[in-house]
């Protein structure tokens, strides 16, 4: 090989780099004999796409070479081709090397024995010996099928599967760029290369690979330091981060309300001013459960009954999840007055548990606000009227198909309020 062209393959980020429209047997005698050389070129089969030419293993190995501000031939992104290639070459060599180790490494997790699992088993004892009364555990299992005999339908709803409460989370793995040497949390095995080694859960901190945070069990437990917010924060997060059934803005609201508001004229449909309702959120997001929202900080109601539901709305999965919402929408459409209840119930019991609690402590409060009728003029039919569209949003967010639903999310809602008492 000339020493000009030596220079060209060694040279990072220079446009000699480039060797325009040649072929991939010129690309492979300009690469032939140096392990690890590379150049880029012009693709004579697809004229203005551009190929990384690789020499590694004896052969040269092409790929497309894509760029959008950063070079990428895959999934992780690089600030400049060297960068690109150099972890090319080490992602290459692991798997051709230790290809059956890594098909091995999952086999004999330590999750279970080091690390996270142990910490997190620490953090769970630790707050049970500080914690009085014992949660509920969650259990999705049925004791017994509802009885299809129309007469019996009510009371077998009420008698029936109960719904218990053991929070479960995924992780929210996203991926991540270690600084230094790091291991996998779930197999103790290096995670290498030079970016986006691995992923990290953002919620819980948890650091493993990729093909390894498909096997890890969901058993976040989120760290209250890495939960910026309340407000717009996924409901199983927030309570598992704060130890709570339900989050602290339903609770804190719902106590402030039954206080000093049931009364109130048009709770719930009464709008308070704007400014104060943000106010409340920013009071929630900088000072969570030591947030002020008392009379003598926010005298008009209306102001807290808005924050309520602006944090219900704000959430990233609605109360009722997109995951059932069909569900309940069908339900809604029975005719049949105990056949459309044996359906809303089926849908709750599919519900995850945080978001299960959530409905089920607002739904005995909207009870008892519509018990207060005669002074604030709230029945279950204008509550579920404010609250339909807020506890349910299509997965689809089409707008037509939004307002074909409104009659029936109104309706699931009124349901749910006047049969509280059989539905949870």
């Amino acid at each position: 090989m000339r020493e000009k062209e030596k220079i060209d393959l060694c040279c990072v980020n220079r446009v000699r780099l480039f060797h325009g429209l040649i072929s991939r047997e010129r690309a492979d005698e300009l690469l032939a004999g140096t392990e690890g050389a590379y150049l880029i070129r012009e693709s004579q089969r697809q004229p203005g796409t551009y190929t990384l030419a690789l020499r590694f293993g004896g052969q040269t190995l092409n790929y497309r070479l894509f760029y959008d501000g950063k070079h990428f031939v895959g999934e992780k992104r690089f600030e400049s081709v060297h960068d690109l290639v150099t972890d090319g070459l080490i992602t290459l060599y692991i798997e051709t090397k230790a290809a059956e180790y890594i098909a091995k490494m999952t086999t004999n997790p330590i999750y279970q024995h080091l690390g996270y699992t142990s910490l997190l088993r620490d953090k769970i004892t630790h707050r049970l010996n500080r914690t009085r009364s014992e949660r509920k555990k969650v259990t999705f299992q049925q004791d017994e099928k509802i009885s299809p005999s129309p007469l019996s339908r009510r009371t077998t709803i009420k008698d029936g599967p109960e719904k218990h409460c053991n929070y479960e989370k995924i992780h929210n793995f996203k991926v991540h760029t270690f600084r230094g040497p790091h291991w996998c949390e779930y197999c103790a095995n290096f995670m290498w290369g030079l970016i986006a080694q691995g992923v990290r859960c953002s919620d819980c901190g948890l650091n493993v690979h990729k093909q390894c945070s498909k096997l890890v069990p969901s058993d976040c437990q989120p760290d209250l330091r890495r939960i910026k917010k309340v407000f717009s924060c996924d409901l199983t997060t927030l309570v598992k981060a704060h130890n709570t059934p339900r989050p602290m803005v339903l609770d804190m609201c719902i106590k402030e309300i039954e206080h000093r508001g049931l009364k109130s004229e048009g709770l719930y449909r009464v709008s308070g001013f704007t400014e104060h309702i943000e106010d409340v959120r920013l009071a929630f997001d900088r000072d969570g459960e030591k947030a002020d929202i008392s009379a003598n900080m926010y005298p008009d109601i209306n102001i807290i009954a808005g924050a309520l539901k602006l944090y219900l709305r704000d959430l990233p999965i609605s109360v009722i999840t997109y995951d059932v919402y069909s569900k309940f929408i069908q339900a809604a459409k029975i005719t049949d007055p105990d056949s459309r209840l044996e359906a809303v119930h089926d849908g709750l019991l599919q519900l995850p548990p945080a978001h299960y609690e959530t409905l089920r402590y607002l739904m005995t409060h909207l009870k008892r606000v519509t018990m207060y009728e005669k002074d604030n003029y709230m029945n279950s039919e204008n509550l579920g009227i404010v609250f339909g569209p807020t506890l349910m949003r299509p997965p689809d967010q089409n707008t037509l198909a939004t307002l074909n639903d409104m009659r029936y999310q109104k309706l699931i809602v009124q349901l749910l309020i006047e049969h509280e008492d059989i539905l949870f």
